[in-house]
Parts: C-alpha cells; sequence; structure tokens
C-alpha cells in the first residue's frame, strides 16, 4: 500500500519541477526588445558594455547609469546584429543606478517590452531575461521574495533566483510576460541564489526638468539631453540653456523645442533669432529666419503678441547694424508691425517698443510721446522713466525736466539701491554736472560707488574728482585722482589733472613736478606746458612762467593767450 501512495507523489513531484523549467511562450517574441550597450569616452575609446531594453517602438529605452557614467557616446546592438547610435538621455539616478534614453533608430519601429501595470506579489513568479543572440535562450526563473517602497509610490524588489554579471540591467518578467523590473548588480553571500532589481514604473519616472542643467548625475554624462516633456518645463530650459551651452547644442535644443512643440511660438521666435545673430550676411539663414517668424504669425493665437514679437526682432536686427539690410527688415517695417498689435490690444508694453524704434529713427518727438504713455500707465519703471529722459535730453528740452523724469527714475529704484539700478544713479550725476550742480552729483557718485561694492574703474574716480573739485571738497579730489592714477598710471590726462587740483589748493611745487614728469613723458603737450607756467607765475617767476607759457601757444594751446597778456607784457 505504501509503495502505491508514494509513487504517485514521485510522479506528481516530477512533473511540477518539469513544469517549472518550461520556457515561457512569450520569451522568443520578448528576447528581440533586449539589448547591448557599448559605451565610449571622449577619446572615442571604449569604456563600457552592459544591457538594455526598449521600452517604446519608438526607441524609449532603460539601463543602469553605471554604464553611461563618464560616456561621450553609446550605441546599442540588437539581437539580430543591428547598430543604432543612443540619441538623447532623458533622465538619470544615481542612487538607484538606472537611466532612460531614446536611441536613434534605423526602422520605422523596434519590439519593446510592455510595461506592467499591477506590482507583483510576494511569492509570484518571475523571470529574468537575458539578452542573447542564440535562437534559444536560457531564463533564469525564481520567486518575488520581497517588495519595499521607494521615492513614495515607487518599489523595489528582492528577487529568489541567481544572476550572473552580464545579466545587470536586464528586463524581470511576470507570468504575462510584462516588464515589472530592471535587474541590478548583486554582492554579498547571498548573490548565487538572491537578486535584485528596481521597479520599471521608477526607472519610466526619471525625466529631465528646467533644473537638470546644473544635476551633477547628469553633467557626468557626456551624451546630449533630451529636452523635459512639459511644455513650460521645457521653455524654462530653453531660456536657460542659451547661456549654458556652445552654440551650435544650442541650435539643436531649438530644433528640438520647435519639433516636440510646434503650436509654440517661441521656439520660432528664438531659433530666428539665432539664425540672424549669425547669419552674418549669409541669406540662406535670413531666409530660415523669415520662414520662423511667418510661421509665428500663423500659429499664434494672439496676432498681437505676434506682431509684437516679430518688430521688436526686426528693430533688434536693424539695431546690429547690418551692411545690407535683408528684404524689407527695416525700422519702418518694426514700427508697422507694432502699430497692428497697438492697433489689436494698445498695451504699455507695445508703447514702449515703438517709442525706442522711434528713437532708433531719431524721431525723437514721437519717442517721446510713447515713453510718455507708459509712464503713465502701471509699466512705469526706472528704466521707462531714463528712456524719457534721455529722448528729452536729445530733444534738448528744458533741463529742469530732463532732471525731473532722471529723478523720477531714480526714485523707482530700490532702496537700498543695487547694482543692477546703479547706472540710472550715474547717469543723474553726470547730468547734474552738466546742470552745475556738483554737491548733488557727488552724492549720487557716492552712492553708486556703494551700490557697487568700490567695483569702479579708474574713469569714474576721475568724475567724482571733478564734482569734489567743482564742489570745493580738494582733499576728496585729490584721493580720488590719486586712485585714478594707481589704476591707469600711463594717462597723462589724469596726471594733468593731479597738477590741476595741486595748483588750485596752492601746492605749486608739488604741481609743478607732477607736470615736469609729463612733459618729460611727452614734450609736446601743450596743456602741461600751460599750467606748468601758471604755476611759476603764481610763485612770481615770470621769465619762466613766460617761456612755458609762450611753448604752450607755440604747440597749439589757444587758452595760453589770455595768461601770456596777463604775465608777459
Amino acid at each position: 500500500m505504501k509503495k502505491i501512495l508514494i509513487l504517485p507523489l514521485v510522479l506528481v513531484c516530477l512533473i511540477q519541477g518539469s513544469m517549472a523549467q518550461v520556457t515561457p511562450k512569450w520569451v522568443e517574441k520578448a528576447k528581440r526588445a533586449v539589448f547591448s550597450i557599448v559605451t565610449y569616452d571622449k577619446n572615442d575609446k571604449m569604456l563600457n558594455t552592459g544591457n538594455g531594453f526598449f521600452v517604446s517602438e519608438d526607441g524609449l529605452a532603460l539601463s543602469d547609469y553605471t554604464l553611461f557614467k563618464g560616456a561621450a557616446r553609446a550605441v546599442i546592438i540588437t539581437p539580430d546584429g543591428k547598430e543604432m547610435p543612443v540619441n538623447v538621455i532623458l533622465g538619470a539616478n544615481d542612487m538607484y543606478d538606472v537611466i532612460k534614453f531614446r536611441v536613434a533608430i534605423t526602422e520605422k519601429k523596434v519590439p519593446a517590452l510592455t510595461v506592467a501595470t499591477t506590482v507583483p506579489a510576494v511569492e509570484s513568479s518571475a523571470w529574468l531575461l537575458p539578452y542573447s543572440t542564440q535562437k534559444s535562450i536560457a531564463c533564469e526563473s525564481g520567486k518575488v521574495k520581497e517588495v519595499s517602497k521607494i521615492a513614495g509610490e515607487y518599489h523595489y524588489y528582492t528577487l529568489g533566483m541567481p544572476m550572473k554579471d552580464k545579466m545587470v540591467s536586464c528586463p524581470v518578467m511576470n507570468a504575462e510576460g510584462q516588464v515589472f523590473g530592471v535587474s541590478q548588480k548583486s554582492s554579498g553571500a547571498d548573490s548565487v541564489n538572491t537578486c535584485y532589481a528596481v521597479g520599471v514604473s521608477f526607472a519610466m519616472s526619471q525625466k529631465i526638468t528646467a533644473l537638470s542643467l546644473g544635476d551633477a548625475t547628469l553633467r557626468n554624462i557626456g551624451i546630449r539631453k533630451g529636452l523635459p516633456e512639459d511644455e513650460e518645463q521645457a521653455l524654462v530650459y530653453l531660456y536657460m540653456t542659451a547661456s549654458q551651452l556652445p552654440a551650435a547644442d544650442y541650435l539643436r535644443v531649438l530644433d528640438e523645442f520647435v519639433a516636440q512643440f510646434p503650436n509654440n511660438t517661441e521656439g520660432y521666435y528664438r531659433r530666428a533669432s539665432y539664425n540672424i545673430a549669425n547669419a552674418k550676411g549669409d541669406e540662406a539663414l535670413l531666409d530660415k529666419a523669415a520662414a520662423d517668424l511667418e510661421q509665428a504669425l500663423k500659429i499664434a493665437q494672439k496676432k498681437e503678441d505676434a506682431y509684437y514679437s516679430i518688430a521688436k526682432i526686426i528693430h533688434a536686427y536693424q539695431l546690429s547694424k547690418p551692411e545690407k539690410t535683408y528684404k524689407d527688415w527695416t525700422y519702418d517695417t518694426a514700427l508697422a508691425d507694432v502699430r497692428k498689435a497697438l492697433a489689436l490690444d494698445p498695451l504699455p508694453l507695445y508703447s514702449q517698443l515703438e517709442g525706442d524704434i522711434l528713437f532708433a529713427k531719431q524721431d525723437y518727438a514721437g519717442a517721446l510721446a510713447s515713453y510718455e504713455k507708459v509712464n503713465a500707465s502701471n509699466l512705469a519703471s526706472a528704466a521707462t522713466y531714463y528712456s524719457a529722459a534721455k529722448t528729452k535730453e536729445l530733444m534738448k528740452g528744458d533741463l529742469k525736466e530732463v532732471m525731473a523724469l532722471m529723478d523720477s527714475c531714480v526714485a523707482r529704484c530700490p532702496k537700498p539701491l543695487t547694482d543692477e539700478y546703479a547706472p540710472y544713479v550715474l547717469e543723474r550725476a553726470q547730468m547734474y554736472m552738466n546742470a552745475d550742480e556738483p554737491r548733488k552729483a557727488l552724492l549720487d557718485y557716492d552712492d553708486y560707488f556703494k551700490a557697487t561694492n568700490g567695483n569702479v574703474n579708474d574713469l569714474f574716480y576721475y568724475y567724482r574728482e571733478q564734482a569734489a573739485l567743482k564742489s570745493r571738497q580738494y582733499q576728496r579730489a585729490l584721493d580720488d585722482i590719486a586712485k585714478a592714477i594707481e589704476l591707469n598710471p600711463k594717462d597723462l590726462t589724469y596726471q594733468t589733472e593731479n597738477a590741476v587740483v595741486n595748483l588750485r589748493v596752492g601746492r605749486y611745487d608739488e604741481a609743478i613736478q607732477i607736470l615736469d614728469k609729463i612733459i618729460n613723458e611727452d614734450p609736446k603737450y601743450a596743456e602741461a606746458y600751460r599750467l606748468r607756467g601758471l604755476c611759476k607765475a603764481q610763485q612770481k617767476k615770470t621769465d619762466d612762467a613766460c617761456i612755458d607759457l609762450k611753448k604752450a601757444k607755440e604747440l597749439g594751446d589757444t587758452n595760453a593767450d589770455t595768461l601770456i597778456e596777463k604775465y608777459c607784457k
């Protein structure tokens, strides 16, 4: 009886063991989605080899980050021997060693695995699908031993199955032939019977954002990065890359943005501006820019914004002073476009551009009228009042009115004054000097100095010295001109000004020493002779003074005539 009972039990075990080794039907199709990867460094030397797999038919793929670290390029090799380059990196995580990328596929579509939508249960069956060029393929099979949470909503798996080193970054499949994990390198004593996998959903969640340019993980990969999938993030990314990428790389980003978001006008405007800036007379690039502007106007939902943007680009093009104007890209065309925008919506922003274009055309009265509209609106700012002040100054308007506009400009600067707004205060200081109000000018120069943390040049010290001299603050004048000379000791204008200040305070010997040095360096410096002659006249050395004054006149200094009449009779 016992033998009869035992025999069926043995048969059942044998049958069950045999069934456990059966290769699932989906393997033959799924294995075509697994590929080998070869990465290369910047010297085009082989860096690493490993595995990866497609998760979409248009070339989206996953692998391990370690494989790509330090890589300048990479290629994938399919089971049937086809090579395809890795096109762009779309996200990476060094902690969990995963990377998402897109392959530049050489056919309409590639074999891809279906991503599981449910988390496998503990003790459910799992298969590890390795890369293979052979007709038959040996899968590793086992059980899901543990499911852990990572990064909030994603999962990490402990699997009861062996894994060889060459199986890192291969897909881990469920019974339905869907991929739920990316195998990871095992370590430790239990690696013979245990391996691990990070969830495919977590790997798929990796993405490029506007802040990815500063991401150290991504910066360690020299392969081009893709655009963010989110349109707003992509826009910010576009702005940031403009100043951080080489020109050719930035153009590729622009092309990708236009291709990815064909109904966003910003891509067309930026690509047009790029091509205009790099045209240097190349009409082919200008034709491309014109086509982009035409397409932007065509797709724009708000035509007034399109007219404004196009006017702004043409205005900037004319400001660059092209040797030959492209077609009708003139100030008049820009003006016509911005007025179309104003006709649709009289925004102050459009009036500002209208004023800028009229200013460039030297129609100062028209420009001032536009700027006054802006200053009467909620767009009024330090910049808009400055524009109005400079326009009125060029019109030779009432100086008090010019200064009132500059006062309004400075009043709209933040307090304390920042480096960004400091130039407005410097401009007002110059205007105060022109208005013969040196003490007010001196206060503005001091505010500018403070706002820039003393980061000024020799010319600043020269200008402030003149304000101090006219304000009769002689020690300040001496200190500032000394600083200007320290920063630019070869400029004889500063040396001469130093002599003038010393002369003004009655330090004739010091002034003469300075002037002797100047004349020694430049024997034809007429002003130095005149000033030295004046110093000697003050010292009652009339004969010597007259020699210098006559020499100054001989060298063309007409200011010496009055002094000669006074001292050399």
